[in-house]
């Protein structure tokens, strides 16, 4: 029989809806239940594409022992991360705090009031690994609250007073330094030799990536863009990169970027385009544009729902089996391009009989294209072509197999950051369809993703539109608008980003302490109301409504705007300190905040060839601390940029160029020779000029 899973969207949670345990989801139902019958509650957080989360299911949740003795004790009570980060949070923190360490699944036990006096995350059923069993912990949870109950709500009530305590990071001033103390941690922490930071499992890390690359923009240090180049390129090589398809997957077991952990997110490959997208704009390689269009062509192709809206996850496994989906053996190879090319193919990316992969061979670059056209005396643009016309056959014949499984919902703060990665990347590359796929999900969640007082709900699948929206939803789909906006030049998008940011400030917004909460003033009551502050895989709430906010104050000139800003950096200054590779979103913040920071408006015919080449020039440069506003002529300009445009008009029938700074404007560059000129003097040297 069912549990009372049967009824939600989540296919994390429809995952478990026949399990023996007696699920409930998050809810009045079971809440009121584990109060009535002063049960605790065993609470499991996990989400679609974990591999440990379905292990533990395999083996603990359709346990029948197991699940007689958790649904004897407790109430049970399943929860999708992705769904409920405001939960992921705060009970996260308990994890560490009792443990020193967190992941998926959570497995945390609560008091009737919701308070954690118990937690850890995946647990084999018996003991083993030197790892208590789950059986042992269902027994000894129980035992110690019949036994010792007072013990246990003195402990539950301690812990939550901790998890109150989280988030007053203030104390310190906001300057430059700051960057160049983040930016000496990442220095220790790189990797030379293959790039990336820290050791293995590695992690992509693209917020402080793209810190790199602006502090290079501002101190010409080529120490910091070598940091960047080789990571991308290293990762690019990497297995952790789908050679076939596009798109990352989360991270590299090892040190190489070899063996990945083969799910791949929404939110992984919107920053990571975005990332290679800038690296493109900074060195003129075009390798680094073919990872940006091939990513965001598997968004499109594998990752976009008919609506508009961008889907959120695809697992490691299929058919039961990590990575299988994606490796590939000599024979298979042979089968699908014939002897020849099959072992021109397997030379270059690394297929053996012996396998790099437990027997099989997850497909990776050891030596370049150039390297390898060298070794096998082939001209490298022959030798490209049957590659490419290779990787296509075998794309084709990889897309017979069964797929892993996907998680389909909509999540508004990723398809925000997708948004911005999509806007961007077709400004820059002249790539009218991600504008067009942008623009596509902005209307889909602006249209769809509500209530019926305009505000937004977090997340939709199969038609159904629900839960009250996070921080980062509002702050990350602002942050995709006003990269529309920048795309398109049309006001909508901007106006929409400016409503989402007036309900931030209406409803989120910490006035005694600066910043802003996760949870809304109006959301359900939880045992702490939680600030994040620390960037995980994605950018911290603050963080990223710290930059919409600098953003916004430099292209409309409200102070009100600038001031927000500042107390939200403010209010993490302590960490930027103590831990600024923790915080890159908010130092991405400070940086632009820093400036020097442009406001840039062309003024132009919105069709003329030369208005259009002047637009392609500008946006093509790494000029990362801008606003960009269009003056048309004849046309009415927005009216969030009245002071912005006031007085703004092409010269002598020329495209014209302001560039501002405070909204003090230099003179005007005009005609495409100057403007090229004024940029110049804007744009360090690249490693491809």
């Amino acid at each position: 029989m069912p549990n009372h899973l049967a009824s939600e969207t989540s296919p994390y949670l429809l995952q478990h809806v026949n399990n023996p345990v007696d699920w409930y989801p998050w809810g009045k139902e079971a809440l009121e239940r584990a109060k009535k019958e002063n049960k605790p509650i065993f609470l499991s957080i996990g989400y679609s594409a974990c591999h440990w989360c379905h292990v533990m299911e395999h083996e603990s949740f359709e346990n029948e022992e197991i699940a007689k003795a958790l649904n004897e004790k407790f109430v049970c009570i399943k929860v999708d991360r992705e769904e409920r980060p405001d939960l992921d949070q705060i009970y996260m923190n308990s994890v560490q705090m009792m443990t020193g360490r967190g992941g998926w699944p959570m497995s945390v036990f609560l008091t009737p009031d919701l308070k954690p006096f118990y937690a850890g995350t995946y647990f084999p059923p018996k003991r083993s690994r030197g790892m208590p069993g789950f059986d042992e912990v269902i027994a000894g949870v129980h035992n110690a609250w019949e036994t010792n109950r007072e013990a246990v709500l003195d402990t539950s009530n301690k812990l939550t007073e901790e998890l109150g305590k989280i988030g007053g990071q203030g104390g310190g001033e906001l300057s430059a330094d700051l960057i160049v103390g983040a930016i000496g941690q990442y220095r220790q922490m790189f990797d030379s030799k293959y790039g990336g930071f820290g050791s293995a499992p590695k992690f992509p890390s693209p917020m402080g990536l793209q810190l790199l690359l602006r502090h290079w923009h501002r101190k010409r240090d080529q120490q910091a863009l070598n940091m960047v180049t080789v990571t991308l390129d290293r990762m690019a090589a990497g297995g952790i990169y789908d050679h076939l398809g596009g798109g990352f997957a989360r991270y590299s077991v090892d040190e190489r970027w070899l063996v990945p952990h083969f799910e791949k997110m929404l939110y992984d490959n919107s920053q990571l385009a975005a990332t290679y997208l800038e690296a493109y704009q900074a060195t003129g390689n075009e390798e680094y544009a073919r990872i940006v269009r091939e990513t965001l062509d598997y968004t499109l192709r594998d990752m976009t729902d008919p609506a508009g809206g961008f889907y959120s996850t695809e697992d490691a496994d299929s058919e039961g089996v990590e990575g299988k989906f994606y490796v590939w053996k000599p024979a298979e190879l042979r089968e699908v391009l014939g002897e020849e090319a099959a072992a021109t193919f397997a030379r270059v990316y690394d297929v053996t009989d012996a396998g790099n992969f437990e027997h099989a061979n997850i497909l990776n670059l050891p030596k370049t294209i150039e390297q390898q056209a060298q070794v096998l005396g082939r001209e490298i643009n022959d030798l490209e072509d049957e590659l490419a016309d290779s990787r296509a056959k075998l794309f084709a014949a990889r897309e017979k197999r069964i797929h892993p499984g996907k998680d389909d919902k909509v999540i508004v703060a990723w398809n925000g950051l997708m948004i911005d990665a999509m806007a961007r990347a077709g400004a820059v590359l002249g790539e009218q369809r991600y504008v067009d796929a942008a623009e596509q999900a902005a209307a889909f969640l602006l249209g769809t993703l509500r209530r019926e007082d305009g505000r937004l709900l977090h997340t939709w699948r199969n038609g159904q539109a629900k839960l009250d929206a996070y921080l980062d939803d509002y702050a990350n789909l602002a942050h995709g608008l006003l990269a529309l906006y920048e795309a398109t030049f049309d006001a909508k998008h901007l106006d929409s980003a400016i409503d989402l940011m007036q309900t931030v400030f209406d409803h989120f917004h910490d006035e005694a302490e600066g910043g802003f909460f996760y949870t809304a003033d109006d959301h359900e009551e939880l045992i702490v109301r939680n600030k994040d502050l620390y960037d995980n895989a994605v950018p911290s709430g603050n963080a990223m409504a710290a930059t919409v906010l600098v953003r916004l104050g430099k292209m409309t000139g409200k102070q009100t705007y600038l001031d927000a800003a500042e107390r939200a950096m403010l209010a993490t200054a302590g960490l930027m300190q103590q831990a600024p590779a923790a915080v890159s979103q908010m130092m991405l913040a400070l940086d632009l905040q820093q400036g020097p920071t442009y406001e840039f408006v062309l003024a132009g015919q919105p069709q003329e060839k030369a208005t259009q080449g002047t637009l392609t020039d500008l946006r093509r440069r790494f000029l990362p601390n801008k606003v960009l506003a269009f003056a048309g002529e004849g046309s009415d300009a927005p009216a969030a940029l009245t002071d912005l445009l006031v007085g703004k008009t092409m010269i002598d029938g020329q495209p014209t160029l302001f560039v501002c700074e405070g909204f003090t404007c230099q003179a005007p560059a005009i005609g495409d020779e100057a403007i090229s000129e004024a940029l110049d003097k804007l744009t360090p040297k690249g490693l491809f000029d």
